[in-house]
């Protein structure tokens, strides 16, 4: 009987151990390349484990392809300066990303420029260090 219980307790170890694995397995992206699109967010998906930004861009047809772009989890956009409301379905932005590997459009987020400029990314920027005070002479 304890050969059982070690066998299923095994067993179900490595199961976990393989999907943890593949949701967090960037096989599908080529980190050695990177996109750049402009188009309309249709939607911006705020959620655990992973945000997405849903973009729809014009193409050479004259129709649209809509662009999936896989982001970090909230709790590290907001260290980045992120609100859920930060985009909106609507806004044109323009949005830097490393491509999947098969060709579909879209890819892992790096940064989006606002419709006001503003370039967010993932990670939380540097701020620029105060310069250091003089001490007074007498």
């Amino acid at each position: 009987m304890k050969r059982i219980s070690t066998a299923i307790l095994l067993l179900i170890g490595l199961m976990s151990a393989f999907a943890v694995y593949g949701h967090h397995s960037a096989a599908g992206i080529d980190r050695s390349k990177s996109v750049t699109v402009e188009g309309t967010v249709k939607q911006f998906k705020w959620g655990n484990p992973h945000a997405w930004l849903d973009l729809e861009v014009p193409n050479s047809k004259g129709g649209v392809d809509l662009w999936s772009f896989e982001m970090t989890s909230p709790t590290f956009l907001v260290r980045a300066g992120w609100k859920s409301t930060t985009v909106k379905a609507g806004d044109k932005v323009k949005v830097v990303g490393r491509p999947f590997k098969n060709g579909d459009p879209g890819g892992l987020f790096v940064s989006v420029t606002l419709p006001d400029g503003k370039t967010l990314s993932e990670q939380a920027q540097p701020t620029a260090a105060a310069p250091a005070s003089t001490p007074a002479r007498d």
